[in-house]
């Protein structure tokens, strides 16, 4: 991988707070004009440093104020199984974020809906439906302090 100067992540840093920056605003922060900044932006892009540009929504606006984490434990783990578990955890669209873990339990899954009884039908329903699941265990968000997906750079 290779390494990237102070631009490159002075761009990245700028790109993080607010990706609709124009490349000309940006130049202009730098002091740069505009085509190297375009080129150093469309490089980061081409080598993966820039996954994509998305919005973040509000939870609370879109009425889906309940955060669950769900961690869940598999009865068996040998490669079939997980890859079974992961494919089908990537159609559940209530599933925001999936992680194979190490530890006590083998995945984490953060999940917000409207309500506590939709959470309880997404279980129900959905959830309990994978094949493999041995113990599923669900926490729920009282309060967010920090939520940030910037990366200290």
């Amino acid at each position: 991988m290779e390494k990237l100067d102070d631009i490159d992540l002075k761009i990245l840093r700028i790109l993080q707070k607010n990706s609709k920056k124009t490349t000309k605003e940006i130049a202009q922060m730098l002091n740069l004009t505009a085509s190297p900044v375009y080129e150093r932006i469309r490089r980061l892009e081409n080598k993966g440093y820039i996954k994509k540009y998305v919005a973040l929504l509000d939870k609370i606006q879109l009425n889906r104020p309940i955060t669950a984490v769900c961690m869940v434990s598999l009865r068996y783990h040998n490669e079939g199984f997980i890859e079974k578990f992961e494919s089908q955890i990537k159609e559940l669209k209530e599933v925001q974020e999936c992680y194979h873990m190490a530890g006590k339990v083998d995945f984490f899954l953060k999940i917000n809906l409207q309500s506590l009884d939709a959470y309880h039908e997404f279980v129900r329903l959905k959830l309990s439906k994978i094949e493999n699941i041995g113990v599923l265990e669900s926490y729920f968000v009282l309060k967010e302090i920090y939520s940030t997906t910037e990366f200290f750079i």
